[in-house]
C-alpha cells in the first residue's frame, strides 16, 4: 500500500523530517525557499496533508485547486495565514502550534531586560570599538535586576514561563 502524500513547505530539523518520511511520502523544502502562491499551489497537488508556516497562505483558491488536502498543521502558534471559514467549508482540518514558544518567548525577554538593565550591547561596542584602557568600578555597571519584584505578572503566558524570584544560575 503507498503511503499518503504530504508537503512539508519550510524546512525543519531533519529529524522531524525524517520521522516524517518513516510513515508518509514526503515533498520537502529543506532549501527554506518561500514559495509564491502559486508554486505552493503546484506542490499541494496530489497532498493529503501540509506542514505550513506563516508564510504560506491558505485561501479558498489553493482549497479549490486540491480537493483532495485534508490537514494543514502550521509550525506556528497563530494561523492567520489561514483562510479558516474556506477550510471548514472545504473540509480541510487546520491546526495550530499554540505555546510552543512561550518559554523562547519569556526567555527572550528575560535576556532583554538583563542585557539592558546591564548594559550589555554598549559595553559590548564600547570594547570592540578598542575603547576600553582600564577598570572602571562604574563602567556598565548598570541597574540592579535580580533584587527587585519582577513584572512578570503583566506579560501573560510569557510571564508566567519567566522564572520565579531569584534565578540561581545568575546568582
Amino acid at each position: 500500500m503507498p503511503k499518503t502524500s504530504i508537503l512539508v513547505a519550510r524546512a525543519i530539523f531533519p529529524e522531524v523530517l525524517q520521522s516524517l518520511e518513516q510513515v508518509f511520502e514526503v515533498e520537502n523544502n529543506q532549501a527554506d525557499e518561500v514559495w509564491s502562491p502559486a508554486e505552493l499551489t503546484r506542490r499541494m497537488q496530489g497532498k493529503v496533508g501540509a506542514l505550513t508556516t506563516g508564510s504560506e497562505r491558505i485561501d479558498a483558491a489553493l482549497l479549490q485547486a486540491n480537493p483532495q488536502l485534508r490537514i494543514v498543521a502550521n509550525m506556528a502558534v497563530g494561523y492567520n495565514n489561514f483562510d479558516v471559514p474556506a477550510m471548514t467549508a472545504a473540509g480541510v482540518l487546520a491546526s495550530n502550534t499554540p505555546d510552543v514558544l512561550t518559554e523562547t518567548t519569556a526567555d527572550f525577554g528575560f535576556a532583554l531586560l538583563m542585557a539592558t538593565a546591564r548594559r550589555v550591547t554598549e559595553s559590548e561596542h564600547y570594547l570592540r570599538a578598542g575603547l576600553w584602557k582600564k577598570w572602571s568600578y562604574d563602567m556598565f555597571a548598570g541597574a540592579r535586576c535580580m533584587a527587585r519584584p519582577s513584572a512578570s505578572s503583566a506579560w501573560a503566558a510569557s510571564g508566567r514561563a519567566l522564572p520565579a524570584g531569584q534565578p540561581t544560575a545568575l546568582a
